[in-house]
């Protein structure tokens, strides 16, 4: 499980920490706009999801399409990891560019509403992990609290009750929620740019059909569709889970400063080459939320001094190993949801 949340007794500084650790990464430059970064990152990732485009065409093999879909999957979560990128305004200056390409990245690549997500996302790093506010635990089919496990009735609660064991397939539909909600959100005009992200997610869905359905034969066609939005579900939940399930949940009126709020409710996964790019680089997920806007490649930067200025506070800083924090993960959805195994245990003995 992760370490004990502890922070040092408060101290009448403690709302000063938090400028004082940014005044230390902005004089290390590590805010500063990456254009030779990004230029680079953007090209290589639209060019390998192209990629898969290009083998739909000349392949005709059933089984390399099937690995063709798994790897879309892959690439489609990379497209994503730039749209958040933007969402979070660490590749451009200016909130327009990074809004009009965030279009492009979300509604018409991956035909995701990117105001649906851009505010979904904004609402969740202002309060991580706290109840009621956090959009992300706010999950009607899991559960993040024993109370919340006991608030479920009916077929929520059977699922709920052994959510440890569902949770792959729950993250499976994944992406078909996201078309869902972004349809819904789009259809009834709950966005300032409605028509133009709506337009935008239309284009997306008949190219992707079409390109799909013109390369393959029927069946092909539809296994292809299903097991490239099944792995890109898993693989973007993958990524996004270890980030803050199973850490602390606080109660709303959680009296924690932004910092502490920020790093005892986040997990890190440790640095490697690997993780850095299967992450996206939100295995460094403590600096992330601490700085939203700071580019990708300098977080790694910006880790020591995170680091340092934790344990001189006394704040528990927490990072582990990628299968320890799924672990971590299934435990505490096992934990929670125990209250009610022992129900369903009383009720047929």
């Amino acid at each position: 499980m992760p370490a004990t949340v502890t922070a040092a007794p408060r101290r009448t500084s403690v709302d000063n920490d938090y400028a004082e650790l940014k005044r230390l990464v902005r004089e290390r430059g590590l805010l500063d706009k990456q254009p030779r970064y990004y230029t680079f990152k953007i090209l290589l990732t639209l060019a390998l999801f192209a990629l898969s485009f290009l083998i739909l065409f000349a392949v005709d093999n059933f089984w390399v399409q099937m690995l063709n879909a798994v790897y879309l999957g892959i690439m489609s979560t990379q497209i994503g990891f730039l749209g958040h990128d933007l969402g979070h305004g660490q590749i451009f200056n200016s909130a327009r560019r990074n809004g009009f390409y965030g279009l492009l990245a979300g509604n018409l690549l991956l035909g995701m509403s990117r105001s649906w997500w851009v505010n979904k996302h904004n609402a969740h790093h202002s309060n991580p992990n706290v109840e009621d506010m956090d959009p992300d635990i706010d999950i009607p089919i899991l559960a993040f609290s024993e109370e919340e496990a006991q608030s479920k009735q009916g077929l929520l609660r059977s699922i709920v009750r052994y959510q440890a064991y569902y949770i792959l397939p729950i993250t499976s539909l994944q992406a078909f929620g996201m078309h869902n909600v972004t349809l819904q959100t789009l259809l009834r005009g709950k966005s300032e740019d409605w028509k133009i992200e709506l337009t935008l997610v239309l284009v997306h869905f008949f190219l992707y059909f079409a390109l799909v359905f013109m390369a393959l034969p029927f069946w092909w066609a539809v296994a292809f569709i299903i097991l490239h939005k099944v792995v890109f579900g898993v693989y973007n939940s993958s990524v996004f889970a270890p980030n803050h399930k199973g850490m602390p949940v606080l109660p709303k009126d959680t009296p924690l400063d932004f910092l502490r709020k920020q790093v005892l409710t986040s997990r890190n996964i440790i640095a490697h080459p690997v993780t850095d790019f299967w992450y996206g680089g939100l295995n460094y997920q403590i600096e992330h939320h601490l700085f939203p806007s700071m580019p990708r490649n300098k977080l790694s930067q910006a880790q020591p001094i995170v680091v340092e200025f934790c344990r001189a506070r006394g704040i528990s800083y927490h990072e582990t190993t990628v299968l320890q924090s799924y672990r971590e993960i299934l435990e505490h959805l096992h934990e929670v949801s125990a209250p009610l195994r022992t129900e369903g245990a009383s009720a047929t003995a």
